[in-house]
């Protein structure tokens, strides 16, 4: 359950780059430990982020839990579908599950490989 075309973070988000724009959302390890997701809120559209700065925070049955930009940037698009339904996240953390778009402003740095994240979650189970 780990996309070999995406980069991660050792807070457990996921980021897709595509020339200047990155897609974010929490990987499948996250989604699972948090268990069912009841609600998300989003960044604001416009906002300027950080690498590691809090984008946002997502509750669950469970807990709360901060997210966090994988990337420096401007945020230029929200997943608003998750407003009604944040389960998106548990049912498909990959795609439909996506949290937001930005724009970057500077190259991501000390992003995880798929192997090194692997590596990683094999470590907290």
């Amino acid at each position: 359950m780990i996309p070999e075309n995406l980069l991660y973070t050792k807070s457990h988000e996921w980021v897709k780059i595509d020339q200047e724009t990155a897609i974010i959302g929490i990987t499948h390890f996250a989604q699972e430990q948090l268990g069912d997701i009841t609600f998300i809120e989003l960044p604001e559209v416009g906002r300027t982020l950080e690498q590691g700065e809090e984008i946002g925070s997502i509750e669950s049955v469970k807990a709360a839990s901060e997210v966090y930009s994988p990337v420096s940037g401007e945020v230029i698009e929200i997943n608003t579908s998750l407003e009604d339904a944040p389960e998106k996240i548990n049912e498909d953390p990959y795609g439909e599950g996506w949290i937001c778009k930005i724009k970057l402003s500077a190259p991501p740095q000390k992003l995880l490989t798929p192997e090194e994240y692997a590596k990683l979650i094999q470590e907290h189970e």
